[in-house]
């Protein structure tokens, strides 16, 4: 079932079919907000390291963050990884793709 299917008429009412495809968008959402917010953190690091003026607690703080944006995106690249290499060993390949509808 899609997104259109569930909501996109008004004589149609949302039912226990449409809980994947919303969560589904939910978490193709989230990631692409903590992809953007980790991005914008390693911009924002960039800045306070330029602008630090060799402030060691200026750039220790700006080490700080940068470090920490780059985790998050290593994390949120895992979790991709990590799904990929659980359905090459399941054999359970339609879980690579978001959505509990591929699995039939």
């Amino acid at each position: 079932m899609s997104l259109e299917e569930c909501f996109g008429d008004e004589n149609t009412a949302a039912n226990l079919q449409c809980l994947p495809v919303v969560i589904q968008n939910a978490i193709n959402w989230i990631l692409i907000l903590a992809g953007v917010v980790a991005l914008i953190l390693v911009i924002i690091a960039g800045i306070k390291l330029i602008t630090s003026s060799g402030d060691a607690k200026q750039v220790e703080g700006a080490k700080k963050t940068l470090t920490y944006a780059i985790i998050g995106l290593v994390v949120i690249m895992l979790s991709f990884f990590i799904i990929r290499v659980i359905a090459a060993l399941t054999g359970v390949t339609c879980i690579e793709q978001f959505g509990f509808g591929n699995c039939k």
